[in-house]
């Protein structure tokens, strides 16, 4: 068991990976909330819950990617991104500016800014843990 934590823990200390899929996913979500084509993409039947959903994963991507870095930088950048995301689309003429989606993308970050079990926990050392503490 004390392996699985070990690995779990490595793996949520691999910021490089954390970074990768955020840029991942910030292209994937633009990708998708500009082109015309739909895709066989499983989503839910509402675009505000896609949103939200979206920018769930974007905070959390973001937490753990850089764990040290306080939400007053990074909340502000993504919902950013939200209304760039809508700029854009106010230009397409197959998508709408909605303040809604901007919405659903704010209520999607302070989701993820809720604490989540394990995100800051495990940055804390203990000094019980430490090998000098015999």
């Amino acid at each position: 068991m004390a392996t699985l934590k070990h690995q779990l823990t490595t793996l949520l200390h691999f910021r490089p990976l954390w970074r990768l899929a955020l840029l991942l996913s910030v292209i994937a979500i633009g990708f998708l909330a500009t082109t015309s084509n739909s895709y066989p993409i499983p989503s839910a039947p509402s675009d505000k819950v896609n949103h939200l959903i979206a920018f769930i994963e974007l905070t959390i991507v973001t937490r753990l990617a850089w764990p040290e870095l306080r939400a007053i930088w990074y909340a502000p950048a993504l919902l950013a991104f939200g209304f760039a995301i809508e700029g854009v689309q106010a230009n397409l003429p197959y998508r709408d500016f909605s303040l809604a989606d901007v919405a659903a993308d704010g209520a999607g970050i302070l989701i993820g800014l809720l604490p989540w079990p394990g995100l800051r926990k495990i940055d804390k050392s203990d000094l019980r843990n430490s090998p000098e503490s015999v």
